[in-house]
């Protein structure tokens, strides 16, 4: 992280990382929550729910969704999570935003065509962001998305920095992309959030 921030001249406290924790269990967090990390990043709300009573001694975390959300399970992780990084419709916003306290919410982005990946059109983004926005209960802090898997990082260089273009188009600072493989080149193209697993905590298999 801090190699690639230099090389971007970017200061890598305005850097967030997220320890992916899904398929771990709660030992994990605890482990990491013990080193220092306070951030961390789960893909199914029911897998965290059984998690959660666990970790419910730990204080200063902040949990993220960053798996795809059905919405009839939004007011279950409006329960759980503090961040919800995969909104990709405004029914979904909707649902989210009938929350009781405010969360901080991501607009997930499709820029590839594989199919297992969910997320909005490019085009649909001023829609979704103002369903995001008519919500008092949220707070909307950027993009994210997922790139095609490629074992070259350097192949998914045009979709953050398509992601990057499209947060600016719209105003928007946050920017969560990058994973343990590509994270270098995510940094250089302005991520202020990545998504860490296998680099923290072994090789779950690629998902």
């Amino acid at each position: 992280m801090a190699g690639a921030a230099a090389r971007s001249r970017r200061d890598p406290a305005g850097i967030r990382l997220v320890a992916v924790t899904k398929t771990f269990p709660a030992t994990a967090i605890r482990e990491a929550y013990a080193l220092g990390l306070r951030e961390f990043g789960e893909n199914y709300v029911q897998e965290f729910e059984t998690k959660v009573p666990a970790l419910a001694d730990l204080t200063g975390t902040r949990y993220h969704l960053i798996g795809h959300l059905q919405s009839n399970k939004a007011g279950k992780a409006a329960e759980l999570f503090e961040v919800v990084q995969t909104v990709d419709s405004p029914r979904l916003a909707r649902r989210l935003g009938q929350s009781t306290r405010v969360i901080d919410v991501m607009l997930e982005v499709k820029l590839s065509t594989e199919q297992s990946k969910s997320g909005a059109a490019p085009e649909e983004l001023p829609e979704l962001i103002a369903a995001v926005r008519g919500c008092p209960a949220l707070s909307l802090t950027g993009l994210m998305t997922v790139p095609p898997w490629q074992d070259d990082p350097e192949a998914s260089r045009p979709c953050f920095r398509r992601l990057r273009e499209l947060a600016q188009l719209h105003g928007l600072t946050g920017l969560s992309m990058g994973m343990s493989h590509d994270l270098e080149v995510a940094i250089e193209e302005g991520a202020t959030c990545i998504r860490v697993g296998s680099a923290l905590f072994g090789d779950r298999g690629k998902a």
